[in-house]
């Protein structure tokens, strides 16, 4: 894989080897890593309770019956969603390195990164789409209810932040951060792909085994993008993808006809 290269460092010391493997486990244990262990047991309850494709997964469901207070309910969750975020941005801050510049996260090539972020985004939500639509004729994917939030004005405003909270999240722990920290460890490119792609899937296992799979996959060609000399690695683009990916999700299943949703196969 041809990539921008990271900075060279000298080789972790044991001492500093054994600080940043625990540093990843608490990372991901207050984050994506905490999502996949309860996903796998989601997955087992499912299992045993008879076919995944006569079962639904709710998300963005609401969180209380009164408007008010269901928005600042999601409000909240959605900020401190994000906090681990923002301890892994601070983690990789080290030293006085800018986090945000050193993974990408910044603003110097908006335009270079919203169109990678489209190019992306349709590369990954067409097939994507196919995947789920399969898995749900083989049986081997739960429905997935997108948006289980009521009709108020801040539904969508809620749903778009919903969206970039999970770009942001995704993107920046288990792209950004982690790739990152294994290349300090000196772990092997084709091995961090697949580490990082497997826990993108492992806390999708909840929707069946097509989003598992796509997930997958996902996680390979966001990852290589990141490491390659088109990525050079920034998220950001994979933040604008994953974001466009799950606003057209969660918005378009709130508010597009019953009837083209039947078309599709998603209800």
């Amino acid at each position: 894989m041809t990539g921008t290269a990271a900075v060279a460092e000298p080789d972790p010391t044991p001492a500093r080897r054994r600080r940043l493997t625990a540093e990843i486990w608490i990372v991901l244990g207050l984050s994506l890593g905490r999502s996949g262990v309860y996903a796998v047991v989601n997955i087992l309850d499912r299992l045993t309770r008879g076919p995944l494709g006569e079962q639904t997964a709710e998300i963005n469901t609401s969180q209380a019956d009164r408007s008010l207070l269901d928005l600042t309910y999601q409000v909240l969750s959605i900020g401190f969603a994000l906090v681990p975020v923002a301890l892994a941005l601070y983690l990789l801050s080290e030293g006085g390195r800018s986090a945000v510049r050193r993974i990408g996260l910044d603003g110097s090539r908006p335009g270079k990164d919203a169109l990678w972020g489209l190019a992306l985004g349709a590369a990954i939500g067409i097939p994507g789409l196919a995947i789920y639509l399969a898995g749900r004729a083989l049986g081997v994917t739960v429905a997935v209810s997108a948006s289980g939030l009521d009709d108020y004005w801040w539904t969508v405003p809620v749903l778009i932040l919903a969206a970039l909270k999970n770009g942001l999240i995704e993107e920046v722990i288990v792209v950004g951060y982690l790739v990152e920290r294994l290349q300090e460890l000196r772990w092997r490119v084709a091995v961090i792909v697949m580490t990082s792609s497997l826990i993108r899937g492992s806390y999708h296992l909840y929707q069946g085994w097509g989003p598992f799979a796509a997930n997958i996959a996902m996680g390979v060609v966001f990852t290589c993008f990141y490491l390659s000399r088109w990525g050079r690695r920034r998220v950001m683009p994979l933040v604008v993808a994953h974001t466009l990916l799950d606003v057209v999700a969660f918005v378009g299943y709130a508010y597009l006809p019953a009837s083209w949703l039947d078309a599709l196969g998603i209800t």
